[in-house]
Formats: C-alpha cells, sequence, structure tokens
C-alpha cells in the first residue's frame, strides 16, 4: 500500500430551482465511486458539495411563488440532499453558497483580485426592464438574431446560425419575464482582467488538465483572454460586492468558491484546518465537471485561486452528457427522468452498476438504454454475481453453514481473484469504471464455471467435504468480488458483509481466506428488474410533463396582434421539392436549400433544420413554402423564401408541413 494521501474532491454544484435527474447523477455517482474507493484504500479523502443558490432565476422562481429566496433554497436543498442520499452518494459535506463562510471568502477572494490590480471598473450599456426594475441577464432577453433573422433567439447565442452576440444586439428584443420591450441603460461594472493569468494557466493546462481538455483549452489560450464582468446590479439575490453599493457578485464568482467554504464549515466541524486542504502542498485537490463548464473551472477558477493564495486543482475531471436510448433526454418523450421518479420504481443499486459499466475517464457522452439497462443488470450482476452467492451459501446450508479448508484448485481459483486487485485498483483510480466492472465480470464467470465443472450438488451425500471445499472457494471468490464492487455498490456490499459475517470489507480484505467460518443463511440481495418497471418510470414522467404544460397554459406567451384575412390572404403557400440540400459551412443549425417551384423557378433557402434532417434526408422531399416572401439577406447569402416546419415542445422532433401525396411542386396550397 502507497502511503496515506490527503485528498479533496468536490462535483459541480446543483443549482438550487430545479430537481435532480439521471443526466446530473452521471457526475454525482462517478465522483461517489472515486471517493469510496479511495476511502477504501485508506487515504484521507473527503467529498464536498452544495447547492449553488444565487442568481436571477432563483429570484424570479422566488417571486412567482410568492416566497423568499431563502426559502425557495432551503425547500431545494432538502430535495436536492435527499436524493442523493436514496442514491447512496455519500457526501462528507453538503452545504449551500448562500453562506458565512461563502460571503467571507467571497469577499477575501475579491478583495486579493482588485488588491493586485485585477480588477477594472468599466461602464456599459446593457438591457434594462422598466416594468420589472432591472438589468436583464442574456437569458432574459430573447428577440431576432442579428445575424440570420431566427427568431425566439436568447440574449447570447443564436440556436439557429451558433452566431454570439451581445444582448442589446438582439432585433426585436423582448423581456422573458414580463415581454415587454427593455431599454438601454448605462451602468458601472467590475471586470476581472483574466489575460494577465494567461502565461500561469499555459503551464497549469500543460501540467494539470488531460489532453483531451487541454486541446480545448490551448484554443482559447492561443490568443489574449477577455476580461470577465463578475459583477451584476441589483436586484440580484446573492452577496454585495464590498466597497460597492447595490453591486453583487455575479452567480459564476462564488459558486466555485462554494467548495472552499463547505469544507471550511465541515473542518469547523471536526476540529481540522480548511487550510490543510486549500493551501497545503501535500493535499490533492479534484474536481468532477461536465464539458459544459470547463470554460470557467479551468481558466476563471485557476486564476482566482492562485491570485488568492490558494491551491489550484490538481486536475480537472470532465465528463459528457447523458442520452437515453441513443436521444437527448426529452421531457415530452418521458426521458428526462428525475431523480425520484427513478427511485419511485427501482433499487439505485442498478443504476450505479449500469453507470460503472459504461462510464471511463473520457468526455464521451453515456447512453442510457433501457433495453440494455435490463439485459446488463439481470444478466450480469444478478445471473452472474450474486448467483454465485446464491448457490453456494443455500447449499452450504445443508453443512450448517460452515466453509472449510482450500483445494488445491480452489486456492488457484482465489488467487486468481486476488492477483486482480492492483489492475482493478488502477481502473479505479484512473476513473476507468468500465474496465474495473469487466474484470470483476470475469472473475464472476471462473466462479461460475468453477461450481458448473464441480457440480457438488451430486456429492452433498457421498462427500460433503469435497463439497464444503468447493463452496468454500465459491464463498471466498464472491467476497473478493464484493471488495471490488463495494465503491459502486455500497449498500450491497454491507449487506454481504451481514451475510458472510465477516467484517467491513476494506480493499486489503482480499488477502484474507474464511476457512473454517460460519456464514449467515443466504437472503435475496437483488431481485431481477422487470421491464414493466422501466416503462412505467417513463410513463410517469410523460404525465408530469403533460400535467406541467396544462398547469402553463395559464402563463402562455401572449400571442402576437391579429391580422385581418386580407393581411392573410396575402401569404402565397406553395408546393416545393427539394432539389439539393447541402450544409453551410460556419453555421451548425443551416442548411441550403435549392427548391423548385415548377417550371424554371428554382430558389434557395435557408433553414435551421440540421439537427433534425441531414441533406440526403431532406432532398427529394415535398415541402410547404411561403412563396412570395420578401428575400432577405443573411450573413450566408439570400435566402429566397421560407419552409413551413413544426417543433415538438422540447425541439426533439420536426415535422416538415408536406402536402397530400399527388400534389406537385408550384400547386398553391389554400
Amino acid at each position: 500500500m502507497n502511503k496515506k494521501r490527503k485528498i479533496l474532491v468536490t462535483s459541480a454544484l446543483p443549482y438550487a430551482n430545479g430537481d435532480i435527474h439521471l443526466g446530473h447523477l452521471v457526475e454525482y455517482l462517478q465522483t461517489d465511486f472515486w471517493v469510496r474507493f479511495q476511502k477504501m484504500r485508506g487515504h484521507d479523502c473527503h467529498y464536498m458539495c452544495a447547492d449553488d443558490t444565487h442568481g436571477t432565476p432563483i429570484m424570479i422562481s422566488a417571486r412567482d411563488r410568492g416566497i423568499t429566496p431563502e426559502a425557495l433554497i432551503a425547500e431545494c436543498h432538502d430535495r436536492h440532499f435527499n436524493d442523493f442520499k436514496n442514491f447512496k452518494i455519500e457526501f462528507d459535506n453538503y452545504y449551500t453558497t448562500n453562506s458565512p463562510e461563502n460571503r467571507e471568502l467571497s469577499s477575501e477572494i475579491f478583495l486579493a483580485m482588485k488588491e493586485k490590480g485585477h480588477i477594472e471598473e468599466r461602464t456599459i450599456s446593457q438591457l434594462y426592464c422598466a416594468h420589472d426594475r432591472m438589468f436583464l441577464p442574456d437569458r432574459f432577453v430573447t428577440g431576432v438574431c442579428p445575424s440570420c433573422g431566427a427568431e425566439g433567439q436568447y440574449g447570447d447565442s443564436c440556436d439557429v446560425c451558433s452566431a454570439t452576440y451581445s444582448p442589446s444586439d438582439l432585433k426585436d428584443a423582448a423581456c422573458v419575464i414580463c415581454g415587454k420591450k427593455p431599454e438601454l441603460k448605462e451602468s458601472v461594472h467590475l471586470f476581472f482582467k483574466l489575460n494577465n493569468f494567461r502565461d500561469f494557466l499555459k503551464g497549469w493546462v500543460r501540467d494539470h488538465a488531460s489532453r483531451e481538455t487541454a486541446n480545448k483549452l490551448e484554443e482559447w489560450l492561443s490568443e489574449d483572454l477577455r476580461d470577465w464582468d463578475i459583477s451584476r446590479d441589483a436586484p440580484y439575490f446573492g452577496f454585495e460586492i464590498p466597497g460597492y453599493k447595490d453591486k453583487f457578485f455575479y452567480v459564476w464568482v462564488d459558486a466555485p468558491i462554494g467548495y472552499i467554504s463547505a469544507t471550511k464549515n465541515w473542518c469547523d466541524k471536526n476540529g481540522r484546518d480548511y487550510k490543510e486542504f486549500w493551501k497545503a502542498d501535500d493535499a490533492e485537490l479534484y474536481h468532477f465537471i461536465g464539458k459544459d463548464i470547463v470554460y470557467f473551472h479551468t481558466l476563471f477558477w485557476p486564476a482566482m485561486l492562485h491570485n488568492a493564495g490558494y491551491k489550484t486543482p490538481d486536475s480537472v475531471f470532465v465528463h459528457g452528457f447523458l442520452t437515453v436510448n441513443g436521444e437527448k433526454m426529452s421531457k415530452s418523450k418521458g426521458t428526462f427522468i428525475k431523480a425520484r421518479t427513478y427511485l419511485d420504481h427501482l433499487s439505485p443499486a442498478y443504476l450505479r452498476y449500469y453507470y460503472a459499466c459504461k462510464l471511463n475517464a473520457t468526455i464521451d457522452d453515456v447512453d442510457l438504454s433501457f433495453d440494455d439497462f435490463v439485459t446488463r443488470v439481470n444478466s450480469e450482476l444478478i445471473g452472474k454475481i450474486t448467483n454465485i452467492a446464491s448457490r453456494s451459501i443455500q447449499m452450504l446450508k445443508k453443512l450448517e453453514l460452515k466453509t472449510g479448508v482450500l483445494s488445491d484448485d480452489g486456492k488457484e481459483l482465489v488467487q486468481k481473484a486476488q492477483e486482480r486487485s492492483e489492475s482493478i485498483a488502477r481502473h479505479y483510480e484512473d476513473r476507468n469504471f468500465s474496465k474495473a466492472i469487466k474484470e470483476v465480470r470475469e472473475l464472476a464467470e471462473d466462479a461460475n464455471r468453477y461450481i458448473d465443472h464441480h457440480e457438488p450438488w451430486k456429492h452433498v451425500a457421498s462427500d460433503p467435504e469435497k463439497v464444503r471445499s468447493i463452496l468454500t472457494a465459491l464463498i471466498n471468490v464472491f467476497r473478493i468480488i464484493t471488495v471490488y464492487l463495494k465503491p459502486v455498490l455500497p449498500a450491497y456490499a454491507a449487506d454481504v458483509e451481514e451475510l458472510l459475517n465477516s467484517g467491513v470489507l476494506t480493499w486489503n480484505s482480499v488477502n484474507e481466506v474464511l476457512e473454517n467460518h460460519v456464514v449467515k443463511p443466504y437472503k435475496h440481495l437483488l431481485n431481477r428488474i422487470e421491464k414493466e418497471s422501466c416503462d412505467a418510470i417513463i410513463e410517469s414522467e410523460v404525465k408530469a410533463a403533460a400535467s406541467a404544460n396544462n398547469a402553463n397554459k395559464t402563463s402562455a406567451p401572449s400571442i402576437a396582434d391579429t391580422i385581418s384575412f386580407d393581411d392573410f390572404a396575402k401569404v402565397d403557400l406553395r408546393v416545393a421539392e427539394v432539389i439539393n440540400a447541402e450544409d453551410v459551412e460556419g453555421a451548425d443549425k443551416l442548411l441550403k436549400l435549392t427548391i423548385w417551384l415548377g417550371g424554371d423557378d428554382r430558389r434557395t433557402i435557408f433553414a435551421g433544420i440540421k439537427k433534425y434532417y441531414s441533406p440526403e434526408q431532406i432532398k427529394g422531399r415535398l415541402i410547404a413554402v411561403v412563396a412570395n416572401l420578401a428575400p432577405r439577406k443573411m450573413k450566408f447569402g439570400l435566402s429566397e423564401g421560407m419552409l413551413l416546419a413544426a417543433s415538438a415542445e422540447d425541439k426533439s422532433t420536426v415535422l416538415l408541413l408536406a402536402p397530400d401525396s399527388g400534389a406537385k411542386p408550384g400547386q398553391k396550397i389554400s
């Protein structure tokens, strides 16, 4: 065993304005696997997390419900904590960013920025809603994209053409809260001069980021880094910046500082000093995060820590997103699954095992296929692994539940399992959980072949001691397998510890052998999954989504002003055939369509449908178009019409409105 390590581990902080779902659990479960493994190895390892509680969305949600932000985040904290607890995720401290420790540390780190000349005051113009009396964050403004003309785009980027811009650049901008037109208003903001740390960050990335992450970071670091606006104007739910009235820390400033404050809160309660983790060379610091927040955790965060004299992360472990049945999670399809909905139908052990089968150290997305989920759990966890204990202990009951002495081939089987210890430990350390599970599965297959080869059930009466020896080998291999699975299946392992009557399992327990040892009568460890339980989870979420949609109808966006029938009659709807379709360079969402309206009328239309259709899928289709729409000059060329399409509420599918069979290009639709 290597010397004892001091390790602090965090996961990204869940936002206190919604429920935990299975996508979130990709992160928290793999962190829990890793932390439990380190603790089993005897290291001084601690897992810190908290609710991320500040920002405009929290303030608005609380106002809409008629409660205080403090009441809202307290309610959400309880839900989050219970979901995590029920999934057997074991934090050393699950805290909140709305804490006195976090206020104190945020002020300390900001003042260090200011004192060292890394803060600049700058007057900026931003959109202000006079009706709601507040400046509007990017996602609280919608309008027409200034680049491609797409409607309904947020104030930071366009979902259609991927252009980025300032909220003030939007055309026909509207406040998402009240729908009214905002105005431009000047305000003094505080900017963190991130580029001052560019050389430091280059070195940090080289030494501490994975190759996969470093490649992306090096793109950003190849040019000057933009200053970071770290202030927000009142009204805002958060910490007021010391020395600045009605100016508050942007949520991304105090949220990661929550890692430190959660540590400090835990240390104060346990007679330790948080600086031994955050300001000591002998400590290790690791963050688990999703690939969508890499910029904050690998540029802003290390710069803030370094400037204030804190330890920077030894590594930031980045993972991909969750898809369900090969597609993005969808509320309307019932695959946007809340943790609580899952727990209402199935044991957390099944999902913990399945995620472990799928997770590795890359940023690839993880797919939860329910067919594969049922098959893996039933055939592997139940049929191969748990089956060893079921068969051997129930047979040992006929021999007074007492193991014997290993035979030569029994010793060989057990030693083969013991020899996997360091290999499996390496996979856990490297976060290649799927490889660890693969090795465990192979050991289970060896054990099942062993019992099938020896057929002990045939010799219980004629040679009970031989049978006892065979079962002794099987029980010891099962115990070793349980050691290897304990980081993934802690509750399962606890049941096995009681069943085998052998004490708490540590990683070193693989070196012990249970001979002449009494075990307890077998009790079922896990039951098989029925596909109906998975169907019930999806059905529950579909119903919940439908109910939410019905509840929201009373607050649906207002319909545009009415038009006369004569105005509508001016719209010339025609059938068109797509004779060519191609990608648009520089646009993630657009396709360039060449359409034929009959005769020699061919036109070009740019359509934001690439996420739904490939060029090959759209070629040859009949579509409905507005044929008399005035041409619109776009960034990528001239668009000479508009196709008609409809999307589901979750934007997961698009239906092109094709006329009845037999329609001809150029035919008028009436």
